[in-house]
Order: structure tokens, then C-alpha cells, then sequence
């Protein structure tokens, strides 16, 4: 039996086949086991907007100034799910929350939070972007800079997903790069010629040798 899985294990399908199943394996398992260690459905995410960003004459496409204290266009940021009692509200240096919109929850929003109340035992967030408005970070907006989405009333600690831990720029560029129109059909394209290099072809040189050794031994 051994023999038999070593020479099945030279087989170089088995081994590119196998190789591919490991890397989706790290893949998947790092991704949920990130959700498990960091508490959140949403361990990582790319900033998409330039909202978090305070302009520097006008460039938030963070690769200007990739080591600012707030967030650019591009950035990956790692979230983790945070007690709603433990959120820093002391802006300018409060933590930037990522919450589900309350008009709709199936979009995420990246704000740094700018009060917060407690009514009737449930904290709510007054969330701000730092680049929105006339105040920018870290200059203390007045209350009617706050999100319009806040209505006065904040946003529940139900909506709220985590809070920012660390941000690495422009990794999220890769991201935001499937996300569009072009990016995902090129990935696709590169992973089937991949897939052509790696397996068609070797099968069908070894086709046209055995074609080859079949014509010789009928010329002998």
C-alpha cells in the first residue's frame, strides 16, 4: 500500500492538485479562524472612500501619506469586535468604529466616533468621517458635522461590528482592484491559463508521445 501512494504521490497532477487544495485550505482557515480569534464577521476590510482621509493638497489615494493617523483609499484594516462599553468616545482620540448603516444594513461604514449616549440601557455613537465636513481631524466638529445617518439619535451598539486595531496601506488596493469591473475577469483569465500550463498541456504532449511511440512500433 505504501508503494502504491508513493507512486501516485509522484504523479505531478496529485502534487499541483494537492498544493492548490492546501493554499485553499490556508486561505479559508485563516479567514474564519480570523473571525473566531478577532471576534467579528468582518476581520478585514479595504477602505473604499476617502471620507477617513484628511486631504493633503487634495490627495486621499493613499499612497501620498500612507502613515497618516487616519484612513486612505487603499488602506486594509484589521477589525475586532469590541465591548460597545469600551469604545473610546474621547475624540480626537476615539476609535474608529465599523457599523452596518442604519438606512442600510447590507453597506459598512468606517467613522471615527465623535459622542456617544446612553438611553434606557443601550449606548448610541455620533460617528464623523475625519476628512467630512468643514472640521477636519483632529479639530472638534460642532454637533451638526456629525453623520446625517445619526438623526439625532446615534447609532445603536446592535449595528456596531468593531473597531479598527491597525491599518497597513495600500494592501486594500489588491481588493478594491477585484472588486471592479476588469479586476475579477483578469484574475479569472490568469488562473485559467494556469490551469492550461499546468495540466492541458503536459497531457497533451504526453498524447501526442504516445501517438508517436504507437506509429514507431507499427513502422518496426
Amino acid at each position: 500500500m505504501v508503494s502504491s501512494l508513493k507512486r501516485i504521490w509522484k504523479n505531478e497532477y496529485i502534487q499541483t492538485a494537492t498544493v492548490i487544495g492546501i493554499i485553499a485550505i490556508v486561505v479559508f482557515g485563516f479567514w474564519y479562524g480570523s473571525q473566531a480569534i478577532l471576534n467579528t464577521a468582518y476581520p478585514a476590510l479595504a477602505v473604499v472612500s476617502g471620507s477617513m482621509c484628511v486631504p493633503y493638497n487634495g490627495q486621499c489615494d493613499g499612497w501620498s501619506h500612507p502613515f497618516s493617523h487616519t484612513l486612505h483609499i487603499g488602506d486594509l484594516i484589521i477589525v475586532q469586535g469590541a465591548d460597545p462599553t469600551i469604545l473610546k468616545s474621547d475624540y480626537p482620540e476615539s476609535d474608529i468604529i465599523v457599523f452596518k448603516k442604519p438606512a442600510d444594513q447590507n453597506e459598512l461604514i468606517v467613522h471615527r466616533i465623535v459622542n456617544k449616549e446612553e438611553r434606557e440601557g443601550k449606548i448610541f455613537f455620533f460617528t464623523k468621517g475625519d476628512g467630512n465636513s468643514n472640521t477636519r481631524w483632529p479639530d472638534i466638529p460642532s454637533s451638526s458635522e456629525y453623520d446625517p445617518w445619526n438623526s439625532g439619535n446615534g447609532i445603536s451598539e446592535d449595528l456596531v461590528v468593531g473597531k479598527v486595531v491597525m491599518r497597513i496601506p495600500w494592501i486594500g488596493h489588491f481588493v478594491l482592484f477585484m472588486r471592479n469591473g476588469i479586476g475579477l475577469p483578469i484574475i479569472v483569465g490568469l488562473i485559467v491559463i494556469l490551469v492550461v500550463v499546468e495540466f492541458m498541456i503536459p497531457i497533451l504532449r504526453n498524447k501526442r508521445g504516445q501517438k508517436k511511440k504507437e506509429q514507431d512500433l507499427q513502422q518496426t
